[in-house]
């Protein structure tokens, strides 16, 4: 589209189609948007979000707008909470430092963003 005017980052919900969502609306809201997308990778940066919203990471939301009054929001999840930075932790299991192997016990994805 042409005339882009720029994208706002807001500092609420209100007035919004997500004002009063939950962690849970907005996990919804993520498999909802790009769940569906084609790639085990992409899948897993899905699974990544939703463990990042439901333990407490916060929301980003802005507005894009263009010279003939279209508006888009956009969302993204911000810096990783203390809760998810421990859930992946927990997730990874032990470290292991033997003869044939040094490293954790399982590995954590983060996926890629489609």
């Amino acid at each position: 589209m042409n005339g882009y005017l720029g994208e706002t980052v807001l500092n609420s919900t209100q007035d919004t189609p997500y004002e009063g969502f939950t962690a849970s609306d907005w996990a919804m809201e993520f498999i909802g948007r790009y769940g569906q997308i084609d790639g085990g990778h992409h899948k897993q940066w899905v699974l990544d979000q939703v463990a990042r919203l439901l333990n407490g990471s916060p929301i980003i939301l802005s507005l894009a707008q263009w010279e003939d009054g279209t508006k888009e929001y956009r969302i993204s999840v911000g810096h990783p909470s203390y809760e998810y930075l421990a859930w992946v932790q927990k997730q990874k299991g032990k470290w292991i430092d033997n003869e044939d192997y040094t490293g954790w016990e399982y590995d954590y994805d983060e996926g890629i963003c489609p």
